[in-house]
């Protein structure tokens, strides 16, 4: 299995690649990837961050790579700064992914019911666009409400099975993260919709706090799941195990959060279940 995750590099603050390609390389799959552009750090709790597109370096890599005739299993896109990187995206995969490969698309576009500062309502009709050429879509709550015209402050729990249903016109198995139920208390939950379009959830135990790159984390240990093949149920499952293990950790070392999740203790946990659930090879 070959898979290419295209997103930024920032690098400090454990997020986007430098999440992606430690955990799904450890997956045990091979993990290529196309960064779309390099910071200093995350934008999320730092200031003055150097940011550098990378759209200008893009075409040429991929002209090296068709050349290399490389195909791959699984594309999974998150960050991308421009609505220019989006149509590069779309373009990746006629050109890359395999007949009978898996699009991801991870909608990076805002938190907390507020887009990114760079972000704008007509990147949000574009990001709508790519939506429709994946397979499987992974929004926070908030990227699915800007994905379906819903008003993120008049959300309440009810209202998540109406907006998972509004994201199957986008895509036809797309999940929502980040989604509090109260369940005994308090629940973080992901709905998503599995193979056979039935909606399903998966709830976790809630940890207070903020927590950069906990989106990154399960998007990355679900591809790592799904390519090692993993079926979809146990995949979600493993996945929020092991992003609540890591925020827990996070919680647990008071560290600072900007600065990512612990999830390097949490690793082998995830690995040990990867390796229970996937099919023998």
């Amino acid at each position: 299995m070959r898979v290419l995750a295209v997103n930024d590099i920032s690098c400090v603050g454990k997020c986007s690649l430098t999440v992606a390609l430690p955990i799904i390389s450890a997956s045990g799959v091979t993990c290529d990837i196309l960064p779309t552009a390099i910071l200093s750090t995350h934008t999320g709790g730092f200031t003055g961050y150097t940011f550098r597109d990378l759209s200008d370096d893009i075409p040429a890599i991929l002209a090296h790579w068709k050349k290399l005739g490389l195909k791959y299993d699984f594309i999974i896109s998150g960050y991308l700064g421009s609505i220019e990187q989006i149509e590069m995206v779309k373009q990746i995969k006629r050109d890359f992914l395999k007949e009978s490969g898996t699009m991801i698309v991870d909608p990076v576009m805002g938190d907390n019911g507020i887009l990114y500062s760079h972000f704008d309502q007509r990147f949000v009709e574009e990001m709508k666009g790519l939506c429709r050429t994946a397979d499987i879509i992974v929004p926070n709550l908030t990227e699915a409400c800007f994905l379906t015209d819903t008003d993120y402050t008049a959300v309440s729990e009810q209202d998540y099975p109406a907006i998972l249903a509004k994201l199957k016109a986008l895509c036809p198995r797309p999940s929502v993260t980040g989604c509090d139920v109260a369940e005994n208390g308090i629940k973080s939950c992901v709905f998503y919709t599995d193979e056979s379009g039935k909606t399903k959830e998966y709830a976790t135990e809630k940890i207070e706090g903020a927590f950069h790159g906990a989106g990154d984390v399960y998007v990355s240990a679900l591809v790592g799941c799904l390519a090692r093949g993993v079926l979809l149920d146990t995949a979600v499952e493993i996945s929020a195990e092991f992003t609540k293990n890591s925020i827990k950790q996070t919680a647990l070392d008071k560290t600072e959060a900007r600065y990512g999740l612990n999830s390097e203790s949490q690793m082998f946990k995830y690995l040990q279940a990867l390796e229970h659930a996937a099919p023998q090879r």
